[in-house]
Order: structure tokens, then sequence, then C-alpha cells
């Protein structure tokens, strides 16, 4: 095929914004350069300066996240992903990240390259991956218009297709995750992926260019037109503007991305590598600018010498491809062959495409033209790239949300069939239909699945254990941006402390509306500061994270939500600890105190089709003692179960405390003492409680360890029996409590 001469458009103020810069970062540039732009050099400074590298509109507020301190080992934004060490000379490497729109446009593919991308992120700093998470939200799925139903259905399948086709393919337990459905996310579903991995101390890899002359490295899979504006059209409000510039699909192949894990692992065990990158956001820019600045140098590369699918493109394109399974890999001088050697044996390109220059621009030649000359320091995150710090505004919903009075709000009359229908509420009911088509086994290390408070994976070789959760409450956080970001954080810390583990850190992913929206930014700027008050006080550091804006619609803008990804250690595996109930005759506590708090909730959500009130009190203090409280009572063996009161209340935390060991479901019979309006109590989502159950023995030393973290309790019934039985409200059978937790996606998805 003969070689086509593609002739760039005129660079100019209008050119720019078209790209998605504004006129001052357009001037910017004019000055940072002395000169009018290449295209390519454009196109590099609208990718750059997009929010998705530069996180220019969030990374004030950012930066006021507590991001060093605890067990970490590196600061958050310093390598591809955090680092926090665990003892024994090792330490995990974590991290998540959006691909909500691309997931938008090609649920299959935006999914299926959002965990490629993650996994990447991981292996890149020489860990190799043990686990993989998600955060899913999606519109409406069940009482709507068909129309609505079935874009959340086409949507909702091929997502969960495309995650467990990529994960299960590359190998990887996909072990954990949540699922929401809202009308606010029917034009703009949130598909959150997180990577887990573990690494020896000393095999740690950097993502720093240095050592002049060390040649430049492209490995993997060659360069395409896939992808071309993703990083800035995909995530910036130009996206609302214009359908022509919509991003071209990435495609993903997990077979030659386990293909690149082992090359990579083996690259930087053998010494040869100095530093290394994924190419993601932006390619083949954004690792040569991001990785020349943090090393202080520059970089000169010759694209004659990018392995291309399309022989048709331009500079612009090459540049800014975000074709899959890419790695940017600086070598030791000298090293050359033995690098070649390990990629080519794992059958992957490794071509040197440039060396690492004294002077710290990135330097771009194409068909013997010098495309692009650009400064690195101006380009990147901590350099020359803008930082705005944006208006805020009370939202005028509040006017609306929190003129709200419980009291009126009409009394159930049959307790049993609200129990029944929060159990089968599509964002309670049992997520099953997802997690069956992972391969949640795979590397024979996982050992709490996915359907509890949280998953659990061992470390080979040791007596330790990973807890691993996702979290977040949209609706909280809608109704009080600064609660809510506390709740996530706390939430997520007591999901894996009901596992036994001991919180050690989060990631974090941050999915908002558009930032120019002074409600918006007033939403971020409080959810931000909530995550940091909560992180502070827990000793739960950010490692680092991802921030998605313009997640709306001329219809909807999504519930503000912050997903917490929470990391947690078990020392000893033997002491793990799950939800269910374990034997007849035992005795169940609650652990904290009822405020009878219905704001946000699933049972105003479900039953009175309201989003309104204030999201539940949290008292950051309260929950470390409730916390410190159910982990000493799991480390002396004294209880037998712990599960989180979270979505539905009471009433529905008890019930899958009973039904959650579905081959050993246990009832009970509790005498609840009512404190406030009998629904209220039994579906309040009041935060900082835990249902526990132990042997009658042991109750004395529950109530010690309680009053000794000045943790109010209340012992509440018994375990036995074929029946959920709660005072004279509520008694359902098992089977039909079964029926309606573990059925009713299944019957939603095959439904015609």
């Amino acid at each position: 095929m003969p070689t086509v001469t593609i002739k760039d458009p005129e660079v100019n103020l209008e050119l720019a914004k078209e790209l998605g810069l504004l006129e001052e970062e357009y001037k910017r540039i004019l000055d940072i350069l002395g000169r009018i732009p290449t295209y390519s050099e454009l196109g590099i400074f609208s990718v750059m300066w997009s929010e998705h590298c530069s996180y220019k509109n969030s990374i004030s507020q950012i930066k006021t996240l507590p991001r060093s301190g605890g067990k970490l080992l590196v600061s958050a934004g310093e390598e591809n992903a955090g680092l926090v060490d665990i003892g024994d000379g090792m330490a995990v490497a974590f991290k998540i990240e959006s691909h909500n729109h691309p997931s938008a446009v090609e649920p299959y593919q935006g999914a299926a390259t959002g965990v490629g991308g993650i996994l990447r992120d991981i292996f890149t700093m020489g860990a190799r991956p043990i686990a993989s998470l998600n955060s899913l939200r999606f519109g409406i799925i069940e009482n709507s218009t068909e129309q609505q139903i079935e874009r959340t259905k086409y949507l909702f399948k091929n997502v969960v297709k495309g995650i467990g086709d990529y994960g299960n393919c590359f190998g990887v337990p996909t072990i954990s995750g949540e699922v929401y459905f809202d009308e606010c996310y029917q034009d703009n579903p949130l598909v959150n992926a997180m990577a887990v991995g573990i690494v020896k101390h000393g095999n740690v890899a950097s993502a720093t260019a240095k050592g002049v002359g060390n040649p430049v490295f492209i490995v993997g899979s060659s360069t395409g037109k896939d992808g071309i504006h993703g990083a800035t059209f995909a995530s910036e409000e130009i996206s609302e503007k214009s359908e022509s510039k919509r991003p071209s699909v990435q495609v993903g192949d997990p077979f030659t991305e386990k293909l690149l894990l082992e090359a990579t692992l083996e690259a930087i065990r053998s010494g040869v590598v100095v530093g290394i990158q994924d190419m993601g956001a932006a390619g083949i820019t954004c690792s040569t600018c991001e990785m020349s600045a943090k090393g202080e140098c520059g970089m000169e590369i010759n694209l004659d010498l990018v392995p291309l699918r399309d022989e048709n493109m331009s500079a612009y394109e090459i540049m800014l491809s975000e074709s899959q399974e890419r790695m940017l890999v600086v070598v030791e001088k000298g090293k050359e062959k033995q690098a070649e050697e390990i990629f080519h044996k794992w059958d992957l390109n490794c071509i040197e495409v440039g060396k690492v220059i004294e002077e710290k621009n990135i330097k771009v030649h194409y068909r013997g033209k010098l495309e692009a000359d650009v400064p690195a320091f101006e380009l990147v995150l901590g350099g020359g790239a803008p930082v705005y710090k944006r208006e805020t505004k009370l939202p005028d919903y509040f006017n609306y949300t929190k003129n709200f009075d419980s009291s009126k709000i009409k009394e159930p009359k049959n307790y049993n069939d609200i129990l029944l229908n929060l159990l089968s509420s599509p964002n309670i009911t049992n997520k099953k239909w997802v997690y069956e088509q992972y391969d949640t086994q795979v590397r024979t290390n996982t050992i709490l699945m996915p359907g509890g408070d949280a998953s659990v994976v061992r470390i080979k070789g040791t007596k330790k254990g990973l807890s691993l959760k996702t979290d977040c409450n949209g609706r909280y956080v809608y109704l009080d941006p600064y609660k809510g970001g506390v709740i996530a954080v706390c939430e997520s810390a007591r999901n894996v402390v009901c596992t036994g583990a001991t919180p050690l850190a989060i990631t974090n992913c941050l999915n908002f509306g558009n930032p120019y929206n002074p409600e918006v930014y007033y939403q971020f700027s409080e959810a931000i500061r909530g995550i940091g008050d909560a992180c502070r006080k827990l000793n739960t550091p950010v490692t680092g994270g991802n921030v998605s804006f313009y997640n709306q619609s001329q219809e909807y803008a999504v519930f503000p939500t912050p997903v917490i990804g929470m990391l947690g250690l078990i020392e000893d595996v033997d002491n793990l600890m799950t939800s269910n109930f374990k034997s007849e005759g035992d005795v169940i506590f609650v652990l904290g105190q009822n405020k009878g708090e219905v704001g946000g909730s699933e049972y105003l959500k479900l039953m009175h089709n309201l989003i309104k009130g204030n999201a539940p009190d949290i008292i950051i203090d309260e929950e470390i003692n409730l916390q410190k409280s159910v982990l000493e009572l799991i480390d002396r063996g004294f209880i037998k179960s712990a599960h989180d009161i979270s979505e539905g209340g009471i009433a529905v935390a008890i019930a899958e405390c009973c039904i959650i060991g579905r081959n050993n479901s246990i009832g009970c019979e509790i005498s609840y003492d009512y404190e406030f309006r009998q629904d209220i109590d039994l579906f309040s989502e009041t935060q900082s409680r835990i249902i526990v159950s132990a042997s009658a023995e042991n109750s004395d030393k529950i109530s010690e360890i309680c009053k000794l973290h000045n943790v109010p309790f209340k012992k509440i019934g018994v375990t036995g029996g074929t029946n959920i039985k709660i005072n004279k409200e509520i008694c359902v059978a098992l089977d039909s409590a079964a029926e309606a937790y573990y059925k009713k996606l299944d019957k939603i998805m095959t439904a015609k």
C-alpha cells in the first residue's frame, strides 16, 4: 500500500479550542514555545493539559488528601500505582481507574480495556497482579420505559462480559465489586476497575527516564488509530458538544497482555530496565513526557521506527494513539540485545525508537521532519500544566432534598413484603449473575469469594491475606457531599474489618459531573474534604487513583460518586471472619447505636420513590472504636460472624447473615427494642453498626470488649430455625428470602 501524505490543518486559536484547550491555555503555549506550535505539538499540549492527564481542575483539591505516611512506600502520584509495605520484604501495588466514557460508547471494549490498563499499571511496578475488582453504576433496570431498561441491560451485560473476558483470559481472579442502578447513570454508566499485585521490595520498577544516551524502546503491540483523541475528547467537556469528536474505540487483547506481563516482569528482574511506563491515556505522548519530566531529562524519538498497524498515520495520530498492550521502556545502554531477547521470546515487539537526551525536551521526528520539540516539564502534572480551583456553590437541590420529615411518610402494613422487596432490590440483591461470569479462583489464592462484606486473597508462602473492597453510596454524597465522602471511607474500612483485616490504605476513583458547574465543584471539594478527614483519622493514606469529570448529559448528571478501593491486611488467614451465621443456638449482638436515619436509604427510594433527607451521621471516632472492638473480638476468637449494616438497614443485614451461607442457611429469632417508628428502626441505614454472632458462653466477653472501647451494644436474639423472625413484624421463610436475594438479577437479565 503506498504511503499517503497527510496534510496537517492550520494551527490557530479555533483549532486549539476544537482540541479542548482554553484561549488562555493556547496563549500560554505560544509563550512557552515562543512560536506557533505545529499540529502535533498542539495535539501533545491538548492531551497533556486535559483533565485526564493533568488533573488541572482537581489537583488543587487532591493535594489536600493524606498522600503519604502509614505503610506507604511511595507517595501518591509518584509511580504508576500505590505501593504499601506489608512486611517480610513484600509490598502491595494497587490502584483504581475509570473507563466511563469509553464504556458508554462501546461497553464491551470500554470495560475490557479499562481492566487491561489498570493491570498494566500494576505490573509496570514490577508487581504480579493477584486480584481484580470493579465498581459499576448503570441506569434504571426495571420499572421504567422499555427503551431505558433495554439500554441499561445492554450496557450492563456487555460491561460485565468485557470485564470477565479480559480478566479470565489474562488469568487474574476478579474477586469483588459493587453494582448500583439509578436513573442518574442512564446516559453515563460508571465503570471503575481496580487491580492489586504483589512485589518484593527489591524488584520495584520506576516510571522514570534517566541516563543520557540510554535507549528508549516501545514493547508490546503495534500502534493503530484506535483511541485517538480519547484522552481529550472522552474526558473533556468537548465530548458533550460534538458527536463527531467521540473517541475511536480501543480494542484490547488479553492474551497479548499476558505475554507482556511475563516479559515485563522478566525484564525488570533481569536488571535491563532503567524505567518503564504503560502507554495508557495519550499513548506515546504521555509516557515520553511524564518519564522525562520525572527524570529531569528529555527524549529524542523517531516515529518512523514505531511498529504500526496502519502505515498511513500522521505524527499526530501516532503520538496520540491509545492502542492497548504497549509500554515505553528505557533500557540500560549496552543491554539492548538482552532486552530484545526477552521480549522476542514472548513474541512481542521490542523496537528501539529513541534515546534519553540531556536537553529537557521531547523531540519527535517523522519522515525526515521534526514534528515536535516541546519541554517535558511544562506539559505534566506537577510541572507547567495549568492548575485551576473552580467556583463552588451550594446546590439548589438542597432546598428540595433537605425539606424532609420522616414522620410524614406512610407506614407500611406488611413488613414481610417490605423485607422481600428490599432483598430483591437491584441495589441490594446478590450479584451472582455478575460474579459467576468471572473466574474468581484462578491462581488458587482466593479464600473469601464475592458476595460478603469484602473478599480475601492469600499471599502464597505466608500466613498473610489481603482483604479488598470497593465502596461508595452515591446517594449519600448527593445529599451531603462531606458526610458521603467520610462514609465511603469508613464503610469500606468497616467491610474489611468484618473479615478480620486491619485497614492500611485506599485508592480512589472520583466520578463527578462538569467541574465548571459550581454546584458540581462544591460536591467534589466537599467529598474530597470528607475523604481526607476520614483517611487521616483511620490512618489509611491515599495511594493514588483517578478523577473522571463530565459524567453527565443534557438529561442527567450522575450522583457524585467517589469510589473507595480499600486494602486491609490479615496477618494470619486462620483468623479469617465471614458474614453468615454458623450454628444454631448462637447469640446475636448488634454493635453500634441506631439513630433512626432513613435519608438517602434504599427503603425510602424503593418504597416511597424519594431521594431526600440527609445522609446518615458519621462520627469517625465512634467508627474507629467499633472497628477496634470487632478486630479484637475476631483476634481473640470470641465471635463466629461479623456483618456490616448498610443498605436496607438492620432487617436486611440480619436476613443476609441468615442466607449468605447458602449451603448452611440458618434462621433467627430477634427481639429488638424499637427506639423510633418500626419501619425507621428496621430499615434505617445508620452508620457504624455491625451484626456479630457468638457462642452463648462468649456473651460476657463481647460485653467486656465493647465496654472497653466505649461501643454501644445490644444482645438482640439467637440463631436457629427455618425462618427470619424479627419481633412480631417479620416472619419470612429462609427459602423465600433466598429466592428474593439470589434470583432477582437472573430474572431481570433473562426476561424478554
